[in-house]
C-alpha cells in the first residue's frame, strides 16, 4: 500500500485548490493593501528591528461597560417590583364614594330597564301573538317529521335504488317499529296534555287561566319569528360608547403624529374609571410635549371625539412617558356632575373644599388656607365656574369674611352678595376706586393681624406663626379666614390711576397674607404683562389655568417653563372644554380639572343656605349686617393744601392756608382754628398770639413731609410772616408719597 507524499514536496499554487478559509486565531489575515507593500518598493522592517518609545505613556484600549456591580441583586429588585404591585382590591371596593356610586348606579339600571320593559310588555305580548300561527304550523311540521321518521327517508330510497333487498327489508321493519311506537307516545301524550288542559281551564277562575293561555301563545310566538325578523325585545346602542383602546390603536395614532420608532407599553392597558388607561415610553428623541401639544390630531388618528382623549406626562417617571387616558363615553354627552354641596353641606375653610372634576370623574379638591389662588383664560373659556365655586365655598363657612370686587359688571357673583361684608359690581372708576381701597384696608387687616400673632406665646403657634384654627375660632382675636375676590381683576391693574399702587399691595399681599388666614383669588381674562402684575403672577401659589392662546398667558398663570416642561393649556378648545384647565398646586403637582358647573338659580339656594348658616352662626358683618362701608380717605394735608391753594401765588402765609383748611375740611381741621376767646373779642396780643399758634400747628404738621416754613412777605397781604412756598409744596408733591421721616 503506497502512501501520498509529504507536503512540503508538493507547493501549495500547484497542488492545492485556494478556498477562503477562517485564518487561525492569533494570525492576522493578509490585506490588500498588505499585498500592494509587498509588491511596492516599501522597504519592510522586521519586529526586532523596531523601538518602542514612551511605553509607559501609551494608552491601552480597556473595556468602558464592564462596570462593578452597584445593584442589591434579587431583593433590592423585588423590593422596587412590590413599591409597584397593584393594589390587592380594586378602587370601587376601597373606596367609599365609589361604591357608593355603583351601588347607587346598579339599583337605577336594574329599576330603569325593568321599568322601560315594564311599559312595553304589551306591545311584546301582541306581536308574539301574531306569530303564534306560525309558531304552530312549525311545531306541527317538526311533530309530523319526528313521528313519522320522514328524516330516513333518504337512506331507504338510496338502499332500495342500490338493489339491496336484504338491508332495504331490515330498514322497513326499523321504520314501521318506529312509527308505531312514536305514534303511540304521542296519542298518550296528547291525550294526557288535553285531559289536563280541559280540567285546568274548567277548575280554574278566568283570571288565572289567562296567563296559562296567554304564555302558551307567546311560547308558540317566539317559534314563528322568521329568520330576518326585527327582534321582539327591542335594543339600542349609545353612540356616545367608545370602542375599547387597544394597543394597536395606539401606536397607529402616535405614528400618525410623525412619532417612529419602537413604543414600548409599561403596563398593559387597564380600566381607570370611567375609561382606559395606557403608560407607554415614546422612542429615543420623543418627549410628551409633542404629544399634549397635537391633542386634537392625536384624538383625530384615534376616531374618537377630542373631549375623550387626554394624554398626560409622568413627572415622576421621565419626559418621554406617556400616560393616555381615553374615556368610555364622551363626558361633553354625559350628565353633568353635580357639585357635592349642591343640595346640603357646609366648609371649614382649614379643611378641602370640592372644586371641580378630573377626566376620570373623581372629585378633586382643592384647599384654599395659605394659600392664593390664580385664574385666567381667555374669554368664554369658563373661568366664573373656578371663581363660583370658590366664592360658594367660602360662603359655606360661616366663620369666613367675604370681600368680593366683581370688576366685569355682569352679577354673575351676585348669589353671595347676601353674605359678604364688602360686594361691588362694575367696572367704571368708582368700582376701581373701591377694589383699591379694598386692597389699602386688607394690608392695614394684615399688619393688624401681624401684630397680634407675634405677640401671641410660643405654644399658641406651635408650627410657626400663623392662623391655626384654634386662633379662628376664638372671636376677640380677630383672626378669622377672611376669602377676598377679585374677578377681572385686570380693569383694576390697567388703570391709569389706580393700577400701580393696586399692583405694589396685591403683591404684598400675595406674599405675606396668606399665612395670616387672608386669601386672595384673582381672576383675568387678559393674562399679560400690563393687565397680570408680575409681582403677582411670580407669588401665588395655586393657580388654575384654563384655555389660552399661547404660551406666554400659559406661563404667566401656570408660572415659568410649565409651558416647556409640558403643562399646556392651549390644549384646551373654550367652546367644548367651558371650566377645564389646569390646576397646579405647584410646579410639580398639576392636573386636569374641571371645575364645578353651578347653575345661577342653584348658586342662588346654596347663597340662601349660607345666609342661613351665618344669620344662625351670629357671624354676618359688613354689608351682610346692614353697615355701610365707607372709603378709607388716602388724601394728605399735601393734596389738601393743593387742592385750597389760590392759583397763580407762588407764596402762601401759614395762617391764611390754616383757615383755608378748616373751611375745605372741617371734620380734620377746625382745631387748629380754635380759641378760648372769640375772635372779634381778642386784643391785638391775643391775636399775634392765635396767629403764631396756627403757623406753628401747620408746620409741625408739614415737617414730616419735608415740607419747611420760613418768613414770607406778601405786600398789601399782610407783610412779612410765617408761610409755605409752592415750590416746596410741589417738591414734596413729587416725591415718594410718604411722609419723610422727621429730622
Amino acid at each position: 500500500m503506497s502512501h501520498p507524499e509529504r507536503h512540503e514536496q508538493h507547493p501549495d499554487h500547484e497542488n492545492v485548490v485556494s478556498f477562503p478559509t477562517r485564518p487561525a486565531i492569533g494570525v492576522v489575515p493578509e490585506t490588500e493593501t498588505a499585498r500592494e507593500l509587498e509588491r511596492s518598493d516599501v522597504e519592510r522592517v522586521a519586529p526586532e528591528d523596531v523601538e518602542l518609545v514612551d511605553a509607559e505613556n501609551s494608552v491601552a484600549s480597556r473595556p468602558v461597560d464592564d462596570l462593578p456591580a452597584t445593584r442589591g441583586g434579587w431583593i433590592d429588585d423585588h423590593k422596587a417590583l412590590l413599591e409597584q404591585v397593584p393594589a390587592l382590591l380594586p378602587s370601587y371596593l376601597r373606596d367609599k364614594q365609589e361604591m357608593a356610586e355603583n351601588a347607587k348606579f346598579i339599583v337605577e339600571y336594574y329599576a330603569r330597564m325593568g321599568a322601560y320593559r315594564a311599559t312595553r310588555s304589551p306591545i311584546y305580548l301582541l306581536k308574539l301573538t301574531a306569530r303564534s300561527p306560525r309558531g304552530m304550523g312549525r311545531a306541527i311540521g317538526v311533530w309530523g317529521q319526528w313521528c313519522f321518521d320522514t328524516e330516513a327517508n333518504e337512506l331507504r330510497k338510496t338502499v332500495a335504488n342500490s338493489s339491496r333487498t336484504s338491508e332495504y327489508m331490515m330498514l322497513s321493519r326499523q321504520h314501521g317499529a318506529r312509527v308505531r311506537t312514536r305514534i303511540l307516545v304521542s296519542l298518550i301524550l296528547a291525550l294526557s296534555v288535553t285531559t289536563v288542559g280541559a280540567v285546568a281551564l274548567a277548575a280554574a277562575p278566568a283570571w288565572a287561566a289567562m296567563p296559562g293561555i296567554v304564555a302558551m301563545l307567546a311560547l308558540f310566538g317566539a317559534a314563528g319569528a322568521k329568520a330576518d325578523s326585527r327582534p321582539i325585545v327591542e335594543r339600542w346602542t349609545s353612540p356616545h360608547i367608545q370602542r375599547e383602546l387597544t394597543s394597536a390603536e395606539v401606536v397607529s395614532s402616535l405614528e400618525a403624529l410623525g412619532i417612529k420608532g419602537h413604543i414600548d407599553f409599561v403596563n398593559p392597558i387597564q380600566t381607570d374609571g370611567p375609561g382606559w388607561r395606557a403608560e407607554v415610553d415614546l422612542p429615543p428623541g420623543y418627549l410628551t410635549e409633542k404629544v399634549l401639544e397635537e391633542r386634537a390630531k392625536l384624538a383625530g388618528a384615534m376616531r374618537r371625539p377630542l373631549t375623550t382623549v387626554w394624554p398626560e406626562s409622568d413627572p415622576e417617571a421621565h419626559p418621554g412617558r406617556l400616560v393616555l387616558w381615553v374615556a368610555k363615553k364622551d363626558p361633553a354627552k354625559t350628565k353633568r356632575r353635580l357639585w357635592p354641596l349642591m343640595k346640603s353641606g357646609q366648609t371649614d375653610l382649614f379643611e378641602d373644599i370640592p372644586f371641580g372634576f378630573n377626566p376620570r370623574g373623581q372629585v378633586i379638591p382643592l384647599n384654599l388656607m395659605y394659600t392664593n389662588l390664580l385664574i385666567g383664560g381667555v374669554p368664554g373659556s369658563g373661568k366664573t365656574s373656578g371663581v363660583m365655586v370658590t366664592a360658594l365655598a367660602g360662603a359655606l363657612d360661616p366663620t369666613c369674611e367675604m370681600w368680593v370686587y366683581e370688576l366685569k359688571g355682569s352679577g354673575d357673583l351676585d348669589p353671595v352678595q347676601p353674605v359678604c361684608h364688602r360686594y361691588v359690581s362694575g367696572d367704571d372708576d368708582e368700582h376701581c376706586a373701591s377694589g383699591l381701597d379694598a386692597l389699602r384696608k386688607l394690608e392695614k387687616e394684615l399688619k393688624r393681624r401681624k401684630k397680634i400673632i407675634a405677640g401671641l406665646p410660643a405654644d399658641q403657634v406651635p408650627k410657626g406663626r400663623k392662623v391655626y384654627p384654634h386662633l379662628a375660632r376664638e372671636k376677640k382675636l380677630g383672626l378669622h379666614p377672611l376669602l377676598a375676590v377679585f374677578d377681572e381683576a385686570h380693569t383694576l391693574f390697567e388703570h391709569e390711576d389706580y393700577g400701580k399702587e393696586a399692583a405694589d399691595i396685591a403683591g404684598r399681599l400675595v406674599r405675606k397674607a396668606r399665612a395670616y388666614g387672608i386669601i386672595l383669588i384673582i381672576t383675568t381674562q387678559r393674562p399679560d404683562a400690563k393687565s397680570l402684575p408680575k409681582v403677582v403672577s411670580d407669588n401665588v401659589s395655586t393657580r388654575f389655568c384654563l384655555a389660552v392662546t399661547g404660551h406666554t398667558a400659559n406661563d404667566l398663570v401656570l408660572g415659568t417653563s410649565m409651558y416647556k416642561n409640558g403643562v399646556r393649556a392651549t390644549m384646551f378648545d373654550p367652546k367644548k372644554e367651558a371650566g377645564t384647565g389646569w390646576l397646579a398646586k405647584s410646579s410639580h403637582d398639576t392636573q386636569i380639572v374641571r371645575a364645578a358647573f353651578i347653575e345661577q338659580a342653584e348658586a342662588i339656594e346654596i347663597g340662601k343656605r349660607a345666609l342661613a348658616l351665618r344669620t344662625a352662626a351670629g357671624t354676618l358683618t359688613g354689608e351682610a349686617a346692614g353697615e355701610s362701608i365707607t372709603t378709607e380717605d388716602t388724601t394728605t394735608l399735601l393734596d389738601h393744601l393743593t387742592t385750597v391753594w389760590p392759583s397763580g401765588e407762588d407764596t402762601m402765609h401759614s395762617v391764611r392756608l390754616v383757615e383755608a383748611l378748616a373751611s375745605f375740611r372741617p371734620d380734620t381741621y377746625a382745631h387748629w382754628v380754635e380759641a378760648d376767646t372769640p375772635l372779634e373779642e381778642m386784643s391785638p396780643e391775643q391775636m399775634r398770639t392765635h396767629e403764631t399758634r396756627m403757623a406753628t400747628t401747620l408746620s409741625n404738621a408739614l415737617a414730616p413731609f419735608g415740607v419747611h416754613t420760613g418768613q414770607v412777605t406778601k405786600r398789601g397781604g399782610g407783610g412779612s410772616r410765617k408761610g409755605v412756598k409752592r415750590a416746596d409744596l410741589e417738591a414734596a408733591m413729587n416725591r415718594s408719597g410718604a411722609p419723610a421721616e422727621a429730622e
